[in-house]
C-alpha cells in the first residue's frame, strides 16, 4: 500500500490539464448539449454553403417539373432527392436556403431584442427607484400583451420583408432579458467590486459596462438560444400567414404555406420543412438548457 508520501509525490508529478480542455470535457459530458450543438451547426454550414452545396437555382422555376415526389417516393428523381414544389422550384435548394433565413431573423432578432431588453434591464436594477418603477411597468405591460396578436396587427399594418420582421420581433421579444438582467443587476450593484469601482472614481457608464455588464453576460446567453428559437417560430407563424418574408424567398414557414394545398395528397411538401424546424428548434432549445445547466452554481466547479 503506498504511502501518503509516495501518493503526494505521484498527483504533484501529473501534468496539469489546461483551462480550456476542462472546460471542453465539460460539454462534452453534457450529451444533450452536445447533441443541439453538432445539429445547431450542421443546418448552420448547410445555410452559409448552400450556394455552393445546393444542386439548383432556388428560385427557377419550371412547370414541367412541378410537384415531383422525394427520391423515396414512386416516381421520385434523383435529380431532385427531396422533390419539387408547385412552381417546379427545386425542394432541397430552397430547403438549404431558408436554413440561411431562419437563423439570420433568429440571430439578428435575438440580438436586436437582447440590447434593448439588457439595457432597460441594467438600468432599472442598478438605479432603483422611480427609474426601476417605470421598467418595471414597461416590463409589465408588454408581458401583459400576446406576442403572436401584436406581431400579426403590426404585421399588417407594416407590411412584410425580412427586414421588418427583424425589426418587428426584436422591438417584441426584448421582456425576458429586461427580467433577468434586473434581477441580475440588483444582485451585484452592492457587490465589494462595484464599490470599489466607485471608490476608484469609476464613471457610471464605466462600470455599467466593464464591470457590471460582463458578469450578467452568463444567464444572458441562455435567453438569447430561447429567443431565437422564440423568433424562428414567429417568423414561420408570419410567413406561413401571408405577414412575414415574403416569396420568392425560401422562408420555411412560406414553404409550408405554400403546401398546404396539397397536404392530403403529397404531404411531404409540409412535412420536410416542418421537421426541418423542429430540428432546428429542438437544437436550439437543447444548446439552451445545457448551457443553463453548465452555468447552474452547482456545476461551475
Amino acid at each position: 500500500m503506498m504511502s501518503a508520501t509516495v501518493m503526494n509525490t505521484l498527483e504533484g508529478a501529473m501534468p496539469e490539464i489546461p483551462p480550456w480542455r476542462k472546460g471542453l470535457n465539460r460539454v462534452l459530458g453534457h450529451h444533450s448539449l452536445t447533441l443541439g450543438a453538432v445539429l445547431l451547426l450542421v443546418i448552420l454550414f448547410s445555410g452559409l454553403l448552400a450556394p455552393l452545396i445546393a444542386p439548383h437555382d432556388p428560385y427557377a422555376q419550371d412547370v414541367t417539373q412541378r410537384m415531383i415526389p422525394p427520391v423515396w417516393q414512386e416516381k421520385g428523381s434523383w435529380d431532385h432527392v427531396l422533390g419539387t414544389d408547385k412552381l417546379g422550384r427545386d425542394y432541397l435548394s430552397r430547403l438549404l436556403y431558408g436554413a440561411q433565413i431562419s437563423m439570420i431573423i433568429g440571430l439578428a432578432a435575438a440580438l436586436l431584442s437582447g440590447v434593448i431588453g439588457t439595457t432597460l434591464g441594467i438600468i432599472a436594477g442598478y438605479f432603483g427607484g422611480k427609474t426601476d418603477s417605470f421598467i418595471s411597468y414597461l416590463i409589465t405591460t408588454r408581458l401583459s400583451m400576446p406576442v403572436i396578436l401584436v406581431a400579426l396587427a403590426m404585421a399588417s399594418l407594416v407590411g412584410g420583408s425580412l427586414q421588418m420582421v427583424i425589426i418587428l420581433l426584436g422591438v417584441l421579444l426584448w421582456d425576458r432579458f429586461a427580467v433577468v438582467a434586473r434581477a441580475t443587476t440588483q444582485q451585484l450593484r452592492d457587490a465589494e467590486f462595484i464599490a470599489s469601482a466607485k471608490v476608484l472614481g469609476a464613471s457610471t457608464p464605466y462600470i455599467l459596462l466593464r464591470e457590471l455588464l460582463p458578469n450578467i453576460l452568463s444567464p444572458l446567453i441562455v435567453v438569447v438560444t430561447l429567443e431565437m428559437a422564440h423568433a424562428i417560430l414567429l417568423e414561420a407563424t408570419l410567413s406561413f400567414l401571408g405577414l412575414g418574408v415574403q416569396p420568392p424567398l425560401p422562408s420555411w414557414g412560406l414553404m409550408v404555406a405554400e403546401g398546404k394545398a396539397y397536404m392530403f395528397f403529397q404531404p411531404w411538401v409540409i412535412a420536410i420543412p416542418g421537421i426541418a424546424l423542429m430540428v432546428l428548434v429542438m437544437a436550439i432549445n437543447l444548446v439552451g438548457d445545457g448551457l443553463r445547466d453548465l452555468n447552474a452554481p452547482q456545476n461551475r466547479s
